[in-house]
């Protein structure tokens, strides 16, 4: 069975390119439908947090002092996630902070990012919005912990991951939904996701 690692920033800011940091990384491995593993941790960066994001996260510039340097963290959870590939929610942003942090440790990203927020804007088209939080109540799946937390965010991104795994096989009558099938799909125009599962299933029978 396939093993996903879904990740989640907490972050100085937005723009890595601008000089902003990570404050902390949670990782959520999931294989067959289940959580089997996670890491976690706060990281020390050297970047000063902004009031405005203590009070979005909690996470305090005390907090990041008594932390592991991020270099000792990044390393840490690029050996926990290895070759297995990535998942975030709105993962555009969590793809530009896993990237750039690898290279300041000189490593290169090795699997390819699929993002559940793409995936649910697909697979669940009614809901009211597609933010995570929106999508755990809409769903119906458990709310692990505070928001704007990396392990919280990162295991209700791994439970909405599960769950859309599930929508898909159900729909499409599948034994096996890969995580290169998410990638197509989220890249495929809405009004064409039938088309885009029965090219994949296609290609590979």
């Amino acid at each position: 069975m396939e093993t996903v690692a879904v990740i989640d920033f907490e972050t100085t800011g937005l723009y890595p390119q601008y000089g902003d940091r990570p404050t902390e990384i949670a990782v959520i491995m999931i294989r067959d439908g289940e959580v089997i593993d996670r890491y976690q941790s706060i990281m020390n960066a050297g970047v000063r947090i902004s009031g405005f994001i203590t009070s979005l996260t909690g996470i305090t510039n005390q907090m990041v002092h008594s932390a592991p340097p991020a270099e000792r963290v990044m390393r840490e959870a690029a050996k926990f996630v290895g070759d297995a590939p990535l998942v975030a929610h709105n993962a555009s942003f969590d793809r530009r902070f896993w990237d750039t942090e690898l290279e300041r440790i000189g490593r290169t990203r090795r699997g390819a990012f699929a993002c559940s927020m793409l995936l649910a804007r697909r697979l669940l088209p009614d809901a009211p919005n597609h933010k995570l939080g929106t999508l755990v109540a809409y769903a119906g799946l458990p709310a692990a912990g505070v928001y704007h937390r990396a392990e919280a965010d990162a295991e209700m991104a791994a439970h909405l991951t599960i769950h859309l795994e599930n929508q898909l096989a159900e729909r499409f009558s599948l034994g096996t939904v890969t995580h290169d099938l998410l990638t197509q799909i989220q890249k495929a125009p809405k009004h064409q996701l039938v088309r885009c599962v029965e090219r994949y299933c296609q290609a590979y029978a």
